[in-house]
């Protein structure tokens, strides 16, 4: 049955909300196959009954976000239309903005985008060891970047500690031209980057020259005692079971560790154990070890980038299955 929902909304945030060329507004119409109409300070929304309420809901939300003082994108729009509406209800879009993790040294503040976002930077806050897997482009690095960061500023931590497997794609370090720094650097360049960014040139480079932030392979890690900082280890989908146990067995007193990977894009040999999916069959139940599942549903990169990690994410859904049905046939058969 067709409803007709009226919604009042300021002039001043119309565009906003709406977006460039009615952009935002065309994505809630297309995805929920409802008209939106504009008059004045007052919109309509046709359509079915559950259709239109859950429109009305989203409209409401971006409404409030902008209100706030946010500029609404169509990650903002994309990400509204993929939660429930009982979350659309408990107002959970307004609860992720509510936190600022910490903000750039040009004032811009950092914040998680999405509810598995929030859940990933509490596990952070609350655990001693926090590991994030997750597809390119759900903030795994970046957000676990600007928690040390705040701990940092908060001195809660002595020093900043990001590390690397520092063999990749099948390129040995010895093959490379240069001397080591020169080969290591290019590995490590994505973690020199976000830090940058958060802190600025001159305080990175002055904390970097007093060691108090460090940036280094993973085997530099043997043989240490890590304590006091806080640690990140990135790209751990390419670690070994040994690497890995090696740095879990580095930390000391008062650090705080994060550990993030993509288990789709390793590049170890094919028939080679992930250290990352060796820790979580390990330490799953483990007090004071957290698990994040970041999915496709928290990528905050372009759109298109969302809908590439859905496809893929859905194609290794379905092989699965036909390689579960495949076994199960074959069981069945010898049973016979």
């Amino acid at each position: 049955m067709d409803n007709e929902i009226q919604l009042d909304i300021p002039l001043t945030h119309v565009g906003n909300v709406f977006g460039q060329l009615d952009k935002n507004v065309k994505i809630i119409e297309e995805r929920l196959n409802v008209v939106i109409t504009q008059r004045g300070d007052s919109i309509k929304i046709s359509g079915s009954d559950n259709n239109a309420t859950v429109a009305e809901k989203v409209i409401d939300e971006l409404l409030k976000l902008s209100i706030r003082g946010n500029e609404i994108t169509e990650q903002n729009v994309q990400y509204a239309l993929s939660i429930n509406a009982n979350e659309l209800e408990q107002h959970k879009l307004l609860s992720i903005d509510d936190y600022i993790i910490c903000r750039t040294y040009l004032g811009k503040p950092i914040k998680p985008k999405t509810i598995g976002q929030k859940n990933y930077v509490d596990s952070i806050r609350d655990e001693m060891i926090v590991f994030g897997s997750g597809p390119a482009g759900t903030g795994k690095t970046y957000l676990a970047m600007a928690m040390a960061v705040d701990s940092f500023q908060k001195e809660e931590v002595q020093k900043i500690i990001l590390t690397r497997p520092a063999i990749e794609a099948g390129e040995k370090l010895g093959f490379l031209p240069g001397d080591l720094q020169s080969k290591i650097d290019p590995y490590l360049r994505p973690l020199y980057d976000a830090l940058y960014n958060i802190m600025g040139p001159e305080n990175f480079q002055r904390n970097m020259e007093r060691e108090r932030i460090e940036v280094a392979p993973l085997a530099y890690m043997r043989g240490r005692t890590l304590e006091n900082a806080f640690i990140i280890l990135d790209e751990a989908q390419n670690t070994t079971p040994a690497q890995m146990k090696m740095f879990l067995t580095r930390i000391g007193f008062g650090s705080k560790v994060v550990i993030t990977g993509d288990r789709t894009q390793k590049d170890l040999p094919t028939d080679a154990v992930s250290g990352l999916d060796m820790a979580e069959k390990i330490l799953r139940k483990v007090k004071g070890i957290s698990f994040i599942e970041l999915t496709g549903k928290d990528v905050v990169r372009h759109l298109l980038v969302q809908r590439i990690v859905q496809a893929y994410e859905d194609y290794e859904t379905s092989q699965k299955k036909k390689t579960n049905r495949k076994e199960s046939k074959s069981h069945n058969s010898r049973k016979q």
